[in-house]
């Protein structure tokens, strides 16, 4: 899961994208207003235009263009980059029919390489997770003493973890690592992303509902449960819809930045989502701190009305997840720059608070939940003593053994023995 901060997810396509070829219909950056705009171009000449990065003016037929490297993430901004206008007077088309705009000495090749690296940790990480999520959340719907509300809840949680995290690795793996994907921008790059959205914000509402539920159960108490349940699942599924909706309306209407599988965006568009989410995490932390008081003051073990071990434990789960959920918020805005010691810290504690959010959250709700442990331990005994009983149907005593057959009846409506078996101590005899 997670709101991955954009700086940390898309290096390495951005990179690929710019060194191999710059379309025209790029991103909608500010230069793009203004540039290609000049309709005195002169004839024979190759006309001033915008390839997403820089504004390359008209250029005599038969020569090359030079400017200096524009200022991305790792570019080293002191080289140059080129644009070749062909002598026809119009500028150099690949073999792909795409406009080039060579900027492979803008590129700090080494920092491709990391960002590639770090790329691939979160593709582990939000692997790692899933199979932690998935194996949880067969726990939970095999064992049939594991469905109360806050077990359903937790099912609701993890199902938005699995879909998040599966949606995160397709996009590294199809869009992140693939040049030409984000380039053709088809639509199904486009329904990735926004698919990519709307679970990681029903990612953060299902444990907003944890916390939710917990404030009910325990400071509430008088509260239908087959209800909240209802409201949960507006809350947990329908709510993200709508911020996703509004945001992506927003982007496709109002700034028009749907390109490049809408891996850069530009104005105010993120808050969108971002807003929604930092005031759940809020008022999650509200109820949990809230919670908390409650059982420390009023419901503490010694009262006599101690809150149940379950929620406790609950609790002590949900005060952990929160603020690990919070944290990137705070790690968002402190990002260090690129040439900073603090720089490669920043990066590689995302890459082990992000992706491993759905791992944490297995192990705290479900490897070391106790009612998960009480009810794996009830059915491995159970399952003990069905096999010791088929074992007692066998009658053993005074060296005698008898198998008999159930369908079968004499006069009188007993069974028949099918086999009879007695072993004496130098003699047996066989009786069918």
């Amino acid at each position: 899961m997670g709101l991955d901060p954009l700086a940390l997810i898309n290096f390495s396509s951005r990179f690929q994208i710019i060194m191999f070829n710059v379309t025209q219909n790029g991103a909608d950056y500010s230069n793009r207003t203004v540039c290609g705009k000049n309709n005195d171009t002169i004839s024979g000449w190759c006309p001033e235009v915008f390839d997403d990065a820089l504004c390359w003016p008209q250029t005599p037929p038969g020569t090359r263009a030079n400017q200096s490297c524009p200022k991305f993430e790792s570019f080293i901004t002191n080289n140059l980059a080129y644009k070749d206008c062909l002598a026809n007077g119009s500028w150099y088309v690949n073999q792909e029919n795409v406009t080039w705009s060579d900027y492979r000495d803008c590129i700090d090749f080494e920092s491709l390489e990391f960002y590639n690296f770090i790329n691939f940790l979160y593709v582990i990480g939000y692997a790692v997770s899933l199979a932690a999520l998935i194996v949880s959340l067969g726990i939970f719907l095999f064992f049939r003493t594991l469905k109360c509300t806050r077990i359903r809840i937790h099912v609701q949680l993890f199902l938005s973890f699995i879909l998040n995290n599966i949606m995160w690795i397709t996009w590294y793996q199809e869009v992140v690592a693939q040049v030409a994907t984000p380039l053709r921008n088809p639509y199904w790059c486009q329904f990735l992303h926004v698919a990519k959205e709307y679970y990681m914000v029903a990612n953060y509402m299902w444990m907003f509902c944890e916390a939710l539920h917990l404030h009910l159960a325990l400071v509430v108490v008088f509260v239908r449960e087959e209800r909240t349940m209802k409201w949960f699942y507006g809350v947990g599924w329908g709510f993200p819809f709508i911020i996703v909706l509004v945001h992506s309306l927003i982007r496709i209407f109002y700034n028009k930045d749907t390109d490049l599988c809408w891996l850069h965006e530009r104005a105010f568009g993120g808050w969108f989502i971002s807003i929604p989410i930092a005031v759940t995490l809020a008022l999650s932390m509200i109820f949990l701190i809230n919670i908390l008081r409650v059982i420390l003051t009023i419901m503490h073990p010694n009262s006599p009305n101690p809150a149940p071990v379950s929620i406790r434990r609950a609790v002590r789960a949900a005060l952990i997840l929160t603020p690990l959920f919070g944290l990137q918020f705070i790690l968002i805005p402190v990002r260090p720059d690129n040439d900073h010691p603090m720089y490669y810290v920043y990066v590689y504690t995302s890459v082990i608070i992000i992706p491993y959010q759905g791992l944490c959250c297995a192990v705290l709700f479900c490897f070391a939940n106790h009612d998960v442990h009480q009810a794996i331990k009830r059915s491995f005994q159970r399952n003990l003593t069905r096999q010791s009983t088929r074992w007692s149907n066998y009658q053993t005593g005074d060296s005698a053994a008898g198998v008999f057959m159930v369908n079968g009846s004499g006069q009188n409506g007993n069974t028949v023995p099918l086999l009879s078996i007695r072993r004496k101590s130098t003699q047996s005899s066989v009786k069918v």
